[in-house]
């Protein structure tokens, strides 16, 4: 592989910016059926760097997606904390691992997209910028640039994820998986300019366009990207829905603002979600909504099926 290429191998996570990560983790089993694993049960055998703190993270494991959970008031580096702090939870952002991270550090730059190190000192040289104390390459989208803040870092071991294990495939529906999760069925970023985050993933990471038209349960006219082992909805919301609402309160950034899951049994997982208290904000008849006031600030959806033109269709 020469300096320039490169391959976007899987989605590293999304993260999740929370005010109480104990609180969150006893939901996440709760309601999904899933232990979490705080970022600090990797360190035990192999200690971070020094100073960098390992109790701000946790993660949960669903199906196809390794979710993280952040409280940004924890995420502190040379003293200085790296997000703003939240008073409700609400969806960042998220990234991918990279085979080749230097390509795909010249690919953004040459279609123009701004770029930070992890620290947010700004990433303009030929080589991408690398993680505090160590060699390994890691960077950030500047989402006046891109919409979002995008992740990038290379495919690297990494215990808490279950993904990475040698033949790792998608799982069959557990029976005791009280939502029947088949796997994700896609994510939705709010924007008013879909072209900037097509930048992002079409034309420097080389995903591809699957599908365009509306989400009428979102309210919003859509595009539909595939890149690596994912679905990315760049929905524009009509003004008046709660779609709008949300993505206001970023604009003009994007909002990361749903993750859906392709499920087994919608009837199964309504029930379930509503015997743990979780609202239901929207039903048609292969859809639901979750109310995010009830559900850690996340409209969840959950659907019988896959957009139209995922390569994952079966």
């Amino acid at each position: 592989m020469s300096a320039t290429d490169f391959r976007v191998t899987r989605l590293y996570h999304p993260s999740h910016h929370v005010t109480d990560l104990r609180g969150s983790e006893a939901w996440f089993e709760r309601v999904f059926g899933r232990a979490s694993h705080p970022m600090a049960e990797m360190t035990k055998n192999q200690p971070a760097s020094e100073d960098y703190p390992t109790d701000y993270s946790t993660f949960t494991p669903i199906s196809d997606v390794l979710f993280d959970m952040i409280d940004p008031e924890k995420y502190v580096l040379d003293g200085v904390q790296q997000y703003a702090s939240v008073d409700k939870p609400h969806l960042k952002g998220f990234g991918w691992y990279i085979d080749g991270i230097v390509g795909a550090y010249q690919s953004l730059r040459k279609v123009g997209v701004e770029m930070v190190g992890q620290q947010g000192q700004p990433a303009d040289g030929d080589d991408p910028p690398t993680a505090p104390g160590s060699p390994m390459p890691i960077f950030f989208t500047v989402p006046a640039s891109a919409g979002l803040r995008y992740e990038f870092l290379p495919q690297i071991p990494f215990p808490l994820d279950h993904r990475l294990a040698e033949g790792w495939e998608v799982p069959a529906v557990s029976d005791d998986d009280p939502l029947a999760i088949r796997q994700c069925s896609h994510h939705t970023v709010l924007t008013d300019q879909p072209a900037r985050g097509l930048r992002v993933l079409v034309d420097a990471l080389g995903g591809e366009v699957v599908h365009e038209g509306r989400n009428e349960v979102l309210g919003a006219t859509s595009t539909y990207v595939h890149l690596a082992d994912a679905v990315y909805e760049y929905a524009v919301p009509d003004q008046g829905t709660a779609a709008h609402d949300d993505w206001s309160l970023k604009a003009p950034d994007d909002t990361y603002h749903a993750i859906t899951w392709q499920v087994a049994d919608l009837d199964r997982a309504v029930k379930h979600l509503e015997a743990q208290g979780v609202g239901i904000r929207t039903r048609t008849n292969d859809t639901v909504v979750t109310d995010p006031e009830t559900s850690l600030g996340i409209p969840w959806g959950f659907t019988t099926g896959l957009t139209p033109g995922d390569p994952r269709r079966a």
